[in-house]
């Protein structure tokens, strides 16, 4: 399909979770909208765990009966393994939470990401693959199209009210203005790849994310179960400590993975089913969300890190707030940067509790167990975050206690 028209009340780039969410809405408000996307539907794409959360985002799109009849894994809990190979208990999450919301799925995005992006079509958004954005036309800080390549043909200007940059890692906007600000303290590179008959635990125990730290806590891989007894297995680590000096992916991943004990045991029986693959310092925020007739979502907003899979979550919770945004712009013919990014102060001061999270997880001196026992009170909170229920008052209680434990681990003479 070829793009119809020069001229829409909404250009969405980028075809994944966020850009689609956002398409799906503001089509279905009745506004001429184009969703485009850069590469051929359906296209891979890693983040494979999603978070209980994305239930009710799933709802809001229409497509929950979907993910429901689909024979995606189900995840019902989270783990973690320790650099000792102590096996923590599982956070169940219905344990915590019993209703249908506190349960999600492992999913393989190429088929996942295209169900969106034809959800958007269905409501209503003239949708289009193989149309790579050249630019953002904008001036003095107001966006008014874009500039595309189609697969076939000349380049093409086509005018809009507002431009929605969902474009991920790629992150048009923020680069194009300058905006783009790498995270300094996670300059973390990633190494994955999939691997068919991966030891997992047995019953519902079998669909959960794992989280194990190597013997130095120097890395740590994610093991996400996925259908046909495919895993998704992947290293995360200081960019430093993972690339520099050292040999290839395949290499890497092996060193790091004899460091790692008790996974290197549930691949002993494991075949690899596709090549290793490489990200590199993908942590950044972004100085500037939206302006006059734009705003980023997803990934082009910012990602924090792949650790608590909190990324497809909070693709489709921007997308679906930026859509509303640019509803109640285009209704009230208000596409002023405050209108269009409204939604961004609720939002991060929700994910900041995530942040903070992640900064936890890195710090090795300090102990989730240790302070858990210290702070039982604490485990529903913690389950909380990680189900992705933080846009509420007092989701983030638990750093009242984990902020002075954490100082205290990071300076242990500071508390004397």
């Amino acid at each position: 399909m070829s793009i119809q028209s020069e001229h829409y009340d909404c250009v969405v780039i980028g075809g994944g979770p966020a850009g689609s969410a956002t398409a799906a809405l503001v089509a279905e408000a009745g506004y001429q909208t184009l969703l485009l996307e850069r590469e051929s539907v359906p296209r891979f794409h890693v983040g494979e765990s999603l978070m209980p959360e994305t239930y009710w985002c799933f709802e809001r799109l229409g497509v929950l009966d979907k993910m429901k009849k689909s024979d995606y894994v189900q995840k019902a809990s989270v783990q973690f393994v320790s650099s000792t190979g102590k096996e923590s208990s599982p956070f169940f999450f219905e344990q915590h939470d019993p209703r249908e919301s506190s349960r999600t799925w492992q999913v393989e995005r190429a088929e996942f990401d295209k169900m969106l992006f034809d959800n958007a079509a269905e409501k209503g958004a003239e949708c289009v693959d193989q149309a790579r954005v050249l630019r953002v036309l904008m001036e003095n800080g107001v966006a008014s199209g874009v500039q595309v390549q189609q697969a076939e043909g000349p380049p093409m200007e086509v005018t809009a009210r507002v431009v929605v940059d969902a474009t991920g890692q790629q992150a048009l906007v923020a680069n194009q203005q300058g905006m783009r600000e790498d995270d300094q303290d996670l300059k973390k590179v990633a190494i994955w790849n999939y691997f068919r008959g991966a030891f997992r635990s047995p019953g519902e125990q079998g669909g959960s994310t794992i989280i194990l730290h190597t013997r130095d806590k120097d890395s740590w891989f994610w093991f996400i179960p996925l259908r046909d007894d495919i895993t998704s297995i992947g290293v995360v680590a200081d960019r430093d400590y993972l690339v520099q000096e050292r040999g290839s992916p395949e290499e890497v991943f092996a060193e790091e993975l004899e460091l790692c004990p008790v996974l290197a045991n549930w691949l002993s029986n494991a075949e690899e089913t596709d090549r290793f693959r490489v990200a590199k310092e993908f942590s950044y925020r972004t100085g500037q969300q939206a302006g006059e007739g734009w705003v980023l979502v997803g990934d082009a907003f910012g990602f924090i890190d792949p650790i608590y899979s909190s990324g497809v979550y909070f693709a489709l919770q921007t997308g679906l707030l930026a859509a509303d945004a640019i509803i109640e712009g285009l209704a009230g013919d208000d596409l002023s940067g405050r209108q269009l990014g409204c939604w961004i102060e609720e939002f991060e001061s929700g994910s900041i509790w995530i942040r903070k999270l992640v900064d936890a997880y890195y710090s090795n001196e300090f102990s989730f167990g240790q302070f858990l026992k210290e702070f039982p009170s604490h485990q529903g909170n913690l389950t909380d975050l990680l189900i992705g229920r933080i846009f509420y008052e007092g989701a983030g209680k638990i750093f009242d206690d984990m902020d002075p434990a954490l100082e205290a681990a990071r300076n242990p003479g500071s508390m004397e």
